[in-house]
Order: C-alpha cells, then structure tokens, then sequence
C-alpha cells in the first residue's frame, strides 16, 4: 500500500470515484439533443415524440416505456382483423397520431349517410376500445371525404353535405355509445372531394373509377391531446 505523503491530509490523497460523470454526460447530451428536436419541429411528430420519449426512459432510467400510440394502433388493427374488414379498413400511423381510413362503400349505401350492418359491428368494437380508461386522453376525430360526382338531393344538396353527414352518423354513434359523455373528445369535419386520394380523372378527362372508389372513404384520427401543442 502506497504511503502518505507527510503534510497531506489524507481527504485529498485518497482517489475519489467519478464514474458517474460519464452516467451524467450522456444524460445531458440527449436532453440537449431531445429539446432540440422539440424546438425543430414545426409541430410535433408523435410517433418519433414517443420513440425519442421511450429511448430517453431507456438510456436515463433504464426502464422500458410503453408507447400508448403504438399500443392503441395494434389494438385497432386487431379489431380490424377480428372483423374481418381488411379489405375495407386501413390502420395506420402519421405524424399525427392514428389515422384508420374506412371505404364509404363498405359503411354507407351510395348517396346514403346510414351505416350499414356491417358498419355497425365494427364501429361498436372501435367505440368500446375507445372506452376504456387508458385511452380516456385521445381524442377523435372523423372526417368526410367524397369523389368528384355531383350529387343533388333533398337531404345532401352538393358533396360537402354529403360527406358532413357521413362524418356526422359516425359520431353520433359513438356517442350513443358512450364515447364522449361530455362532448370534448370528438369532432366532425367535411372535406367534400377536395382532398382525393388519387386523382379521380385521367389526363384526358375520362374518369377512373377504381380512384374514386378509394376516395370515398372516412378517416377516423386518434390522437393524445398533447400531439396538437404547437
């Protein structure tokens, strides 16, 4: 063993420990690099909040993070599946949060806003996932979406009407459901057919059905309330 220096006091000869700085530093730099991306959005992407989120929780406080985004998506894809509505409905995820695109011709008759009995089964299963407490802080929204054909009716006078109504039956239905008892989480909007898919013509003018098909749809958004901050 080494000897003491004589007019040394041994507090100051003796080697301290500092392996916690490095701990300390990795910490620092991705917070630093966490609250820059924050700052470089010019709104918040939620599923790369959540992965930056969870890879924080993991390198800092070494514990897994369950990423309720990830999570809800896989449990609407399961309703999907179980229903057997594949060809119909798409779930996916955007930079907003969960985006579930459903073919009007599936769930409504044409020209109709009245859901069919195959839509009534599927949207009571999403309504009773939607329920349950831990997905209370998303919120929903359900817009309406048509193809370029003029419609003219007494109850949908133009596609605007139409595609209000559609969005509109689907909310109501969660509602009578017991989605949103207090009428904060959903909301309804129409697009018309000024937001197509695909392009419902071709160059010459001639219209392509198999396009206005996929463009007659209703999207239904879930997402934390926190995703809309900036």
């Amino acid at each position: 063993m080494a000897r003491r220096r004589k007019g040394i006091p041994r507090t100051v000869e003796e080697e301290v420990n500092e392996d916690w700085l490095a701990t300390y530093a990795d910490a620092i730099t991705l917070l630093m690099a966490f609250f820059v991306m924050l700052v470089s959005f010019s709104k918040v992407e939620l599923p790369v909040f959540e992965k930056v989120q969870a890879g924080i929780a993991e390198q800092i406080g070494k514990r897994d993070v369950v990423r309720p985004t990830q999570v809800l998506e896989t449990d609407l894809k399961d309703v999907v599946f179980n229903m057997a509505m594949d060809s119909a409905v798409n779930v996916s995820t955007d930079d907003e949060g969960i985006l579930m695109e459903m073919g009007s011709g599936a769930f409504f008759q044409p020209g109709s806003a009245n859901l069919t009995n195959d839509a009534v089964l599927f949207l009571k299963d999403v309504a009773d996932l939607l329920k349950e407490p831990r997905y209370l802080g998303f919120q929903i929204e359900v817009t309406g979406h048509t193809d370029d054909s003029p419609i003219s009716s007494p109850r949908f006078p133009s596609n605007w009407e139409l595609a209000a109504g559609r969005a509109i039956a689907v909310v109501r239905f969660f509602g009578a459901l017991g989605v949103d008892p207090d009428q904060k989480r959903m909301r309804a909007i129409s697009y018309g057919d000024t937001k197509p898919k695909l392009p419902n013509n071709d160059d010459a003018g001639n219209p392509i059905e198999e396009n206005r098909q996929a463009n007659r749809r209703i999207e239904i958004r879930v997402f934390p309330k926190y995703s809309r901050v900036f």
